[in-house]
């Protein structure tokens, strides 16, 4: 009460979060001023719109760069924590909200992986298949060596014995290997 005072605030707004009146109140305990490096909001928000960019990943990055700057890294809580502020004005996600059991989501992944053939070295592709429950993220993932219909099968056959149940729903993503003709009928 008495810094508020000291600093001629006399009335609370609905901008002033806690925040907000603890930088503006007691700037020496900002984390700046704690030594805490300030992460570049800017630039891990247009870098995880990249393809296979994720926060743990922007995090590792982030710490290198507070070492180098000597400065302290947050946690990876309170990065997560402090992009999710950043990134509400955004405001580019909409939760769906799901019940357990209700749904299992199923796709073949956007990225391959390889594996080396043990006879002549040549990489030979391999197709990841992902499995997950919405509610938990609890996922299946297994890889195939071509994304066709036999595979499709043994991946869902894999993926249920592995959950051990069945879901009331299982939901594909615009899926070739699932649809062989189109009927708007």
């Amino acid at each position: 009460m008495n810094q508020a005072k000291a600093k001629g605030l006399e009335e609370l707004t609905e901008k002033m979060t806690n925040s907000w009146l603890e930088d503006y109140l007691f700037p020496e305990k900002s984390a700046n001023q704690r030594g805490y490096y300030d992460p570049d909001w800017d630039y891990i928000h247009k870098e995880l719109l990249k393809k296979n960019v994720t926060l743990k990943l922007l995090h590792k990055e982030y710490e290198q760069e507070a070492k180098i700057q000597n400065k302290m890294p947050y946690a990876y809580r309170t990065f997560c924590e402090k992009y999710g502020h950043y990134g509400k004005k955004y405001k580019l996600t909409m939760p769906i909200h799901r019940k357990p059991g209700e749904i299992l989501e199923v796709d073949w992944a956007g990225s391959t992986l390889s594996v080396k053939n043990s006879e002549n070295g040549e990489d030979i592709k391999v197709y990841i298949f992902v499995a997950t429950w919405p509610f938990s993220q609890y996922s299946y993932v297994e890889g195939f060596y071509d994304m066709k219909t036999d595979n499709w099968l043994t991946a869902h056959i894999h993926a249920l014995e592995f959950f051990q149940g069945i879901p009331e729903t299982v939901v594909s993503d615009n899926l070739r290997t699932g649809v062989t003709k189109t009927d708007y009928s």
